[in-house]
């Protein structure tokens, strides 16, 4: 798995709907329709390291695979979040939400969804489709990953190409 690179967002879908699901604050809210983020993906020994920037502020989470980790999200709330690799697909689940990331041809493709994932459904031969889950997929020439911890209701798509 080569999850490396730096990814610019491109296009969303539902994102405004999510954000409200998840009361973010109006910042938040007007921040995200205004900037598409950049995320960075790192990988150093056994860590990884994603950053997410944008104009107004930028995000450093790090995580090993299989421990528990801390997420701080944008406006401060707390996670404990571990992620793990099965077959090829990257899993981080909390005890609020789950996502599921895959690289598939040239795109990374990454479901989420509040409380577990055993509330998933299957869609689209990968992922997951509930009334609270989130699609992003990622678009690249090489394979790299995008790594964004966040979850929204309905159906939300991120799409980000290789930035260099």
């Amino acid at each position: 798995m080569d999850f490396v690179g730096t990814w610019k967002v491109y296009s969303e879908e539902n994102l405004e709907e999510f954000l409200k699901a998840v009361e973010a604050p109006e910042m938040i809210l007007k921040m995200r329709k205004d900037f598409k983020p950049t995320v960075v993906i790192e990988h150093n020994g056994d860590e990884f390291i994603y950053t997410l920037k944008t104009p107004v502020f930028n995000k450093v989470h790090s995580f090993k695979l299989g421990k528990e980790t801390e997420i701080i999200t944008v406006d401060g709330r707390k996670y404990k979040c571990t992620v793990r690799e099965e077959n090829g697909k990257l899993i981080a689940q909390t005890d609020k939400f789950a996502s599921v990331r895959e690289i598939q041809g040239d795109e990374m493709v990454e479901v989420s969804g509040f409380n577990s994932f055993k509330n998933f459904h299957k869609h689209e031969g990968f992922g997951v489709r509930s009334k609270q889950t989130v699609r992003f997929l990622c678009k690249s020439a090489v394979f790299s990953f995008c790594l964004c911890f966040c979850a929204l209701p309905d159906y939300h798509r991120w799409l980000c190409n290789l930035y260099q």
